[in-house]
């Protein structure tokens, strides 16, 4: 390369360094971007458009592969063997196909926010710059909202709130559950997503507690955190030992009842139990044991009369049942049903909510998830309320009795409560973040007091 073709090559990248770097200036400005002098950085415009659209990891795939293509023709590689030479050729073309994918992934990101013909993708292979310059300056193209709102951002920043995350006084016990939740996040790309924080609490044995949310709280998130099918950054004792950290023991100690009926509907009642026997119950009981427990969860749950009948023919309700018998066969300290009565009538479901009472008193914590609470409210000694901040991360809300609940939300019904922590958009009041930091303040107190 002669001196005149060099000086050329360095003037046509500057540029369009130039150029590209004007064009996310007045872009950044249309959004709103911080720090905007850090467009000038070369590919830095790319990083922070690719966060921007929600595609992070676009944006720092061009980043790095773009920096790299620029870094490495500056090394004396012509000095090198041959097949150093070759193998370093091979890589930057490979760094520069990776380049221009996720320069077109972004793209592609960008003329679905601005509503752009795809033809448009040309434009911005070849002249980014003008691209840059027409969606910062003409009015007519605008980010589509549904591409940028708080949803698609939905937990990346809890909200602030005083007090939540100050629990001096809590303390764990070595009876019942006792959950201290620190955070439980998710990576989304490269993007940290909160989806649940700071919920401590201890509920003692023999309780029957509802776990109540508004619309995207987490009450499922939370459950699978508590039982320890997704662990979570949190500490979860049952009865004092650790959950995660004792998990292939303490996995028999709980027991979970799904939405779904997972029941082979050609096998008889009985046969489904001592199916669910044998594989819930650890190999090392003695099978008297195991036929022990069998008739016990099938006396509890009203199913030995009709124990030679088949699972298929079964109403609905007796199908919930055998859900609950099939977990109850191992004799489970913690018992957890997400939407057992789901499909259920008035009648039964008060029937089947009235056999979760019975498991309760027999020492065990059993946690339910229902839509329909103020039918049976009455017979809840717990109610754990979960609330999405303003940051879209589900929060404490509440935790205690069903009266407190309603004292505390100053609403007569559990359907109330859950109006008052909803989002506007989901038909509520939105005031989770206030009653987030009542709360805390409240726990803080008892707190307090309990230490004094």
């Amino acid at each position: 390369m002669d001196s005149f073709s060099f000086m050329f090559d360095v003037r046509l990248n500057i540029l369009i360094w130039l150029a590209t770097s004007i064009g996310f200036l007045l872009l950044g400005r249309k959004l709103g971007w911080q720090k905007r002098w850090q467009l000038w950085i070369p590919g830095v415009g790319y990083l922070r458009l690719g966060q921007e659209l929600d595609a992070e990891r676009d944006g720092w795939g061009y980043f790095i592969t773009y920096l790299l293509t620029v870094v490495l023709p500056f090394f004396p590689w012509e000095k090198a063997p041959d097949k150093v030479f070759l193998g370093i050729l091979l890589v930057l073309l490979i760094l520069t196909v990776f380049c221009l994918i996720y320069r077109i992934r972004l793209g592609l990101t960008l003329l679905r926010s601005y509503h752009a013909k795809k033809t448009w993708l040309i434009l911005w292979i070849f002249l980014s710059p003008v691209m840059l310059f027409i969606l910062a300056l003409s009015d007519r193209f605008q980010p589509d909202s549904g591409e940028l709102d708080d949803e698609v951002k939905a937990g990346t920043a809890p909200a602030e709130i005083e007090g939540a995350e100050e629990h001096k006084g809590f303390a764990m016990t070595d009876t019942g559950l006792s959950i201290d939740l620190r955070e439980r996040s998710v990576r989304d790309l490269s993007k940290k997503r909160y989806l649940l924080k700071d919920i401590r609490l201890n509920i003692p044995n023999g309780s029957l507690v509802l776990l109540l949310g508004g619309s995207g709280a987490g009450k499922t998130t939370f459950i699978n955190a508590v039982i320890g099918y997704e662990k979570a950054d949190a500490t979860i004792l049952l009865n004092g030992s650790d959950v995660y950290k004792d998990y292939d023991r303490m996995k028999y100690r709980i027991g979970f009842v799904q939405q779904q009926n997972l029941i082979r509907g050609s096998d008889t009642v009985l046969h489904t139990i001592d199916d669910a026997a044998r594989l819930r119950i650890p190999r090392e009981v003695p099978a008297e044991e195991r036929k022990k427990r069998q008739e016990a969860a099938m006396a509890l749950m009203g199913l030995t009369a009709g124990s030679q009948g088949l699972v298929g023919k079964k109403s609905g309700g007796m199908l919930r049942r055998i859900s609950i018998a099939m977990e109850l066969v191992s004799d489970p300290e913690l018992f957890v049903l997400d939407e057992p009565d789901s499909g259920l009538d008035g009648v039964i479901a008060r029937e089947l909510f009235t056999q979760l009472r019975a498991i309760a008193d027999t020492g065990k914590i059993v946690l339910v998830i229902t839509h329909t609470p103020d039918r049976v409210i009455d017979l809840f000694d717990k109610v754990i309320v979960l609330a999405r901040d303003s940051g879209r991360c589900g929060r404490l809300g509440f935790y205690g009795s069903p009266e407190e609940a309603k004292a505390f939300f100053e609403r007569d019904s559990m359907e109330g409560v859950v109006l008052r922590v909803n989002s506007k958009d989901a038909g509520g009041e939105g005031l989770a973040d206030e009653y987030i930091e009542r709360y805390a303040r409240l726990a803080a107190g008892k707190e307090e007091a309990a230490v004094q």
